[in-house]
């Protein structure tokens, strides 16, 4: 009785196991979903800015911008998203700054990253998380025209 009870369980196991090895074989990379991008087009209101000029006077190591914004659609306000950027090279008159942003919208947060070469007014940023509708987010956020009236960022979240 014990033994047949011991080969019931051992083939019932073996069974198992070969559906999932079957099954996870069987898996075809062409029924997997596709990818999609969702875009989000939104504008930028600067709100604050501060520049903390650490170490000698002028650009150095570890100088910080600090900076706050409201992001909007069609108008209407939809979030609000702040940040900093830390000077982490400097090679004569060019520096270069570590950003990082978090956005607060109405679905939850993104939070995003980039090394930024000098002052040029457009970004392309790393998605590198977010919250709520946005948990897992991975993409590009391209800032255009920053500091500017004009400034606005495109979101390419994939999902």
């Amino acid at each position: 009785m014990l033994i047949k009870r011991f080969v019931a369980v051992a083939l019932s196991t073996v069974t198992l196991g070969a559906l999932a090895v079957g099954s996870a074989g069987a898996a075809d990379p062409a029924a997997a979903p596709a990818e999609r991008v969702e875009i989000l087009e939104l504008k930028v209101g600067n709100l604050q800015y501060d520049g903390v000029d650490l170490g000698p006077a002028g650009p150095s190591l570890g100088d910080v911008s600090v900076f706050s914004g409201t992001t909007s659609k069609d108008g209407r306000v939809i979030g609000l998203g702040g940040g900093t950027c830390e000077v982490v090279r400097v090679e004569g008159a060019r520096q270069t700054s570590q950003c990082v942003i978090t956005a607060r919208l109405e679905q939850g947060t993104l939070t995003m990253q980039a090394l930024r070469e000098g002052a040029s007014p457009d970004l392309a940023m790393a998605l590198t998380g977010g919250t709520g509708a946005y948990t897992g987010a991975r993409g590009t956020a391209f800032y255009e025209d920053i500091a500017t009236p004009d400034e606005r960022i495109r979101v390419e979240l994939v999902r």
